[in-house]
Formats: C-alpha cells, sequence, structure tokens
C-alpha cells in the first residue's frame, strides 16, 4: 500500500469492491479511509483510529475454540457461562461468552438465511419463529454477560478449509455449505446483532484465502471455487484493498445493525494483509499472528508479532496475538510458571484476555491465575497504553506500562533456559535515581523498595510482573513513548509492506516437512517507540537520543493532548537512515494550524529544538515530509518527544 498516493489506493478499493459484489465503502466509514483528493499528510484536527464498539478496555471473556474446536454446543456453552459467573471471573471483567467456529447447519437458499444446528443447540430449534439463538444470547444476558459469534469474509468458513474430523461442519448441497459472510455481510450482521442479539463477531479470513481452483477441495466439487484475496506466507501477493473495502462494508453493517453501538468487531487475519498498519483502523481487536498453540515455541512468535506494535494499539482497537492457551500442553497446570508468563505477557501488553480452557473442568491452580485481580488490572488500565520495550535481547526482555496513576507496570521476561540475574535501574522506568522506587509483585502482593538499582532474579521462563512507584524524571510531563494509546500513527511512511525478519522461529503446522518457516508478518519499517523502525536506538548527528518516535519519513502522526501545555522534541534525519540526499522538513500542528516547522535538515545535521505551546489543543499533529518515491531508507526521529505542563 502506498501511503504518499492515496487516489491510486482509493481507486484500487472501488474496484475491488466492483470485483467482490460489494457496494463500496459509505460515509459512515470515512474516518477510517483516506480521501481521494487529499494529502495524507496534511493535518485534519482528527482521530482516526479506531474508537467505535464498545472496547474502551481490551475485551475480556471466553471463546471455544482452543478447548473444543467445532465440537461445540449448548451444554458446553452454558456450563463454561456458569463456571465463569460462579467461580468470580465474571465480576473481575471476564464478560465475553464467544462462539468459534462449528455453530452452523446450512444457509437456508430461499432467503439466505443462516440456521444453527439443532442437534447441538436445542433452545434454537424451539424459539419463536423457528431456528434462531435468541433464547441462547437472553440466557447469557441474563447471567451479566455478553455473547459473540464467529464468521468468515468468504463463502465458507475456515473448519471446511483444514478440518480433518469434519465434526459439526454445515451440511446440504454446494451452495447451502455457504455460510460465510460473502455475498451476505447485510444481512448475517443483521441476523446476528439485530434478531439474535450478539455483541461481539470474530470474522477469520480462510474463506478469501484456501479455497482457488486449485484447492483439493475445490477440484473434488466439494466446494466453489472463490479467487484467493490472502497469501499468508507473502504479503505482495495480497490484494490488501479488496480486504479493507471487505472490512468497511461489515462496519456499515455493523452501524445499521447497532444503532446504540454495542458492538466488538474482531479482525482475524492472522497478520496478514499488512493488517498491522490498517487493522488500528477498521477493528476493535486485530490477530497480529497465525493461531497460538500450546508450544513455548509459538507462544514466543504469537507474543513477538504484537509486543512491539504497540503504536498501533489504542482504546477501542487492540493487537491480538491469539486467545490464551493457559489449561493445555506447555502451559497446562503442571507447566504453572510458563502459564503465568503467558498470562503475565498477554496482560502487559493489553491483549485481549479471552481464556480457552474447559472452564467446567479447570484445575484451582488455573481459575486463580485467570483471577489474579492485580493483573487484571494492568491489562484494564483506563489510559490504555501498551507496554514498551525497555531492554531487548534474545533471552531478557523489560516491558514497561505507563498506567492511568502514573505509577508502571513492568514485566520482566526470561525467554531462555538459564536462570538470569538482572541488574534493574530506575532510569528504564524514567524515575529519578536518587529517590526510593516501589516495587509491588503482582503475583504475591509483596513489595520492595530500592534506590537507583537492584537486583532481581529471574528463573528459565519466568516473568515478574510488577508495579513500580517513584519520582519521575520529567516532572511536569509525559514522553510520547510513554504514552503510545494516544500516538497513532495515520501514516507511517511505509511505502511497500515488508515482512519483519525477527518474527518467524517457531514449528508451523508443516511441522518439519518442507523447508520450515520463513518471516510472514509485515510491519518492518512500522513507527516505534524509543527505537527507529528498524530496531536500532535514536541518534541523531552522534547524539544519542534518550528516546522518542522513530517513523519513516512522509509520515503523519496524531497525538491526543490531554491538558498538556507545551510540546518539546528535538527532531532530525535518524543516522541510520541510509538515503543521505534527500531532506526532510518536521511539522507541528495544533488542531490543524501550524505551529512550528524545522529548516530541511538531512542526514548528519543537527537537530532541531521544538518548545511549542498546544495549550488547548485537543490533537497535536506530527509531520515529516520529504519529496515523492519510496521513504523506506529514510528514517526520522522525534527525540525525547514530549508533551508537558
Amino acid at each position: 500500500m502506498r501511503h504518499d498516493r492515496p487516489s491510486r489506493w482509493w481507486r484500487s478499493a472501488l474496484l475491488a469492491a466492483a470485483a467482490l459484489g460489494l457496494q463500496a465503502p459509505g460515509a459512515a466509514q470515512n474516518a477510517a479511509r483516506p480521501a481521494a483528493s487529499a494529502d495524507p499528510l496534511a493535518p485534519t484536527a482528527r482521530w482516526s483510529a479506531y474508537t467505535r464498539g464498545r472496547a474502551a478496555l481490551p475485551p475480556m471473556g471466553w471463546n471455544s475454540w482452543n478447548a473444543f474446536n467445532t465440537d461445540i454446543d449448548e451444554a458446553k456453552i452454558i456450563g463454561s457461562a456458569e463456571r465463569m459467573v460462579a467461580s468470580g471471573l465474571a465480576a473481575k471483567g471476564y464478560r465475553y461468552l464467544n462462539l468459534d467456529d462449528g455453530w452452523w447447519l446450512k444457509r437456508r437458499l430461499g432467503d439466505g438465511r443462516i440456521l444453527v444446528r439443532p442437534d447441538r443447540f436445542p433452545s434454537a430449534a424451539t424459539a419463536p419463529g423457528g431456528n434462531s439463538f435468541r433464547p441462547l444470547t437472553d440466557r447469557l444476558h441474563a447471567m451479566g454477560l455478553k455473547a459473540g459469534i464467529y464468521s468468515d469474509l468468504g463463502r465458507n468458513i475456515c473448519s471446511q478449509a483444514y478440518a480433518t474430523d469434519r465434526v459439526n461442519l454445515p451440511q446440504g448441497s454446494v451452495q447451502e455449505r455457504e455460510v460465510g459472510l460473502y455475498g451476505h455481510i447485510d444481512r448475517d450482521i443483521d441476523l446476528f446483532f439485530r434478531d439474535w442479539g450478539f455483541d461481539y463477531i470474530k470474522i477469520d479470513g480462510c474463506g478469501i484465502r484456501a479455497f482457488g481452483a486449485d484447492a483439493e477441495r475445490v477440484r473434488s466439487g466439494e466446494f466453489r471455487a472463490l479467487a484467493p484475496t490472502v497469501d499468508l506466507k507473502e504479503v505482495m501477493r495480497t490484494d490488501i484493498a479488496a480486504v479493507r473495502t471487505m472490512f468497511d462494508q461489515v462496519n456499515q453493517a455493523l452501524t445499521r445493525s447497532n444503532p446504540d453501538g454495542d458492538w466488538i468487531l474482531s479482525l482475524c487475519l492472522w497478520g496478514s494483509a499488512n493488517v498491522r498498519a490498517w487493522g488500528k483502523d477498521l477493528g476493535n481487536v486485530s490477530r497480529t499472528s497465525d493461531d497460538l498453540t500450546p508450544s513455548w515455541g509459538r507462544m514466543l512468535a504469537n507474543f513477538d508479532s504484537a509486543a512491539k506494535r504497540a503504536l498501533y494499539a489504542h482504546p477501542g482497537s487492540w493487537n491480538d496475538p491469539d486467545m490464551l492457551y493457559i489449561g493445555a500442553g506447555d502451559f497446562d497446570a503442571a507447566h504453572l510458571e510458563q502459564a503465568r508468563s503467558h498470562f503475565a505477557l498477554w496482560a502487559i501488553i493489553n491483549a485481549p484476555l479471552l481464556m480457552g480452557t474447559d472452564l467446567r473442568s479447570a484445575p484451582p491452580a488455573l481459575m486463580e491465575l485467570f483471577g489474579n485481580e492485580r493483573i487484571i488490572a494492568l491489562n484494564q488500565d483506563p489510559a490504555g497504553h501498551q507496554a514498551v520495550i525497555a531492554f531487548d535481547s534474545d533471552d531478557l526482555q523489560i516491558f514497561v506500562k505507563t498506567l492511568a496513576s502514573g505509577e508502571k507496570g513492568v514485566a520482566v521476561f526470561n525467554r531462555g533456559a538459564e536462570a538470569i540475574d538482572v541488574n534493574f535501574a530506575a532510569g528504564l522506568l524514567r524515575f529519578a535515581d536518587d529517590a526510593p522506587v516501589t516495587l509491588t509483585d503482582l503475583w504475591s502482593g509483596r513489595a520492595t523498595s530500592f534506590t537507583r538499582e537492584t537486583k532481581l532474579h529471574v528463573e528459565p521462563r519466568q516473568t515478574l510482573i510488577l508495579r513500580a512507584k517513584g519520582t519521575r524524571t520529567l516532572a511536569d510531563g509525559l514522553y510520547l513513548s510513554e504514552q503510545p494509546g494516544n500516538v497513532n500513527p495515520a501514516v507511517d511512511g511505509v511505502t511497500v509492506p515488508q515482512h519483519d525478519p525477527t518474527i518467524y522461529r517457531s514449528l508451523g503446522w508443516a511441522g518439519t516437512r518442507g523447508a520450515g518457516d520463513r518471516p510472514i508478518y509485515a510491519g518492518w519499517g512500522g513507527a516505534q517507540a524509543d527505537s527507529t523502525p528498524y530496531g536500532q536506538l535514536l541518534q541523531i548527528a552522534g547524539r544519542p537520543l534518550g528516546g522518542g518516535i522513530g517513523i519513516l519519513a512522509n509520515s503523519r502522526l496524531e497525538v491526543r493532548n490531554q491538558g498538556y501545555r507545551r510540546f518539546t522534541a528535538t527532531v532530525g534525519v535518524d543516522d541510520s537512515a541510509r538515503d543521505k540526499a534527500r531532506a526532510v522538513t518536521f511539522q507541528v500542528y495544533a488542531d490543524g494550524r501550524l505551529i512550528g516547522s524545522s529548516p530541511a535538515l538531512r542526514h548528519g545535521q543537527t537537530g532541531h529544538a521544538f518548545d511549542l505551546s498546544v495549550a488547548g489543543a485537543r490533537i497535536v499533529e506530527l509531520v515529516a515530509r520529504t519529496t515523492s518515491g519510496s521513504t523506506d531508507t529514510l528514517p526520522v526521529t522525534w527525540g525525547d518527544a514530549a508533551l508537558r505542563r
């Protein structure tokens, strides 16, 4: 996707809509797409990341897939809901009870209505008016819960493409078994939300990925062919505009079917289609990776797919490395340390906390883990800032999250097989060296204090999860890298999506067949907190910066200003830039009004200092502008950028 050619993007989206038989995205989604004639770097004085629906905090609840796959029924759903309520987990925030694949019987050909499997959901068969999930959702709502359902962007669904046991697959003719949204978006969304009363929808993408003419189940005549729109393994073989267009139409349908705005839209594209760049604009939850499995290596890969995407998550739009797999494999009750790490890591990066174990038989140790209120509070902190990485290595990582209280959440994560003694300094937290720092262990509740530096011991595969209180080094404000939930890379400068070379080392679905995993997740070159887009420390003209925002040129950042009066930063072309010829001009806008501009700056030139009044402004926009063409070799730095009182 070329951010410097918005008119080309929009023409492509319209052509894609026509090709797919969809209506063009309408006015309801104007905030989520570039205007055809607009300069994408021009200030808009508004926040464009997704805030619709009901996801001001990361969703919490339970999903049926990990425990049951397609083998679901009403007794399992209600039993899980009852345990969630009786155990007190619902009162602690676990509200959503989500059905995944396996619930459908077929699509009725006369009117296109989806029918529920009556043998598995008997209340649906006895519903007034016939075959409806309304009795089930009414029962869940009466328990104080919310109800979620599952669908697919294509004609067909994931289990029809990949399941080997064929349990609960749709029945009937080829057309009756086409239960996905394709060609039925308005009808199905209205059925799910207005008629059946669901509150959450997870939309998969197997139907636009796995049913090409050469697919075995298509060649056999079991399903009709649908030319793939998504290629998980290679982003350049994906029609990104077409996928976005389909989600635009889903959003329009949600608006019509939910006039009260009570929904959650979960995009399940497994990190494909360059969703890292735009998922934040079109949905409440956006998958950053392929499906999780209950293995330590796979957990690391899924976590990595979201852990360095803090600037692409905000209240209303969260990164999702997939549902919790606690309760199986490396994360069962016999591997409690690994299960704790899994939970703590998802919590610190504001991932949805969706349990996947069979709650009816979950052992007390796991129920206690799920119910840890101190860690839940870390995930549900109202400021909505995903943790930013403060220390990074193959074996040890430290993540720091700014909380609404001004305190910090901290995860000290030992990825490796050997114990590590950590020199933990106040400076990692942006706290003063000469004042006491209090650390509270969120597993035990015990508190300790230190000044300047302390020793922490971390066992293999252990995550210390802490809450820290101290005296801030920046007494009168917050660095932008401390508040990623208020910083939106509306345009991040990436001209050609590239696979992130650091995220792929796990044993994939093919096991040891083939040549092994390769990088598949686009996102390399995206905006980063306290780092360049390619993982280097920020530096301008030989001067290291303590932190800031690293991004490519021809970019625009939207910053929500929550009562601060000044903006300060040192800006310039980062020393890591390979493009040493082009000049970049930095501009700062307050509610659309230009308040500061730098001279044209090139590689090696001293940074320009900004100290500007933003008093009363709601949205501050930071623009780094250069000539047209690829900017993938031209990273720029908003060094030590801060909003101050």
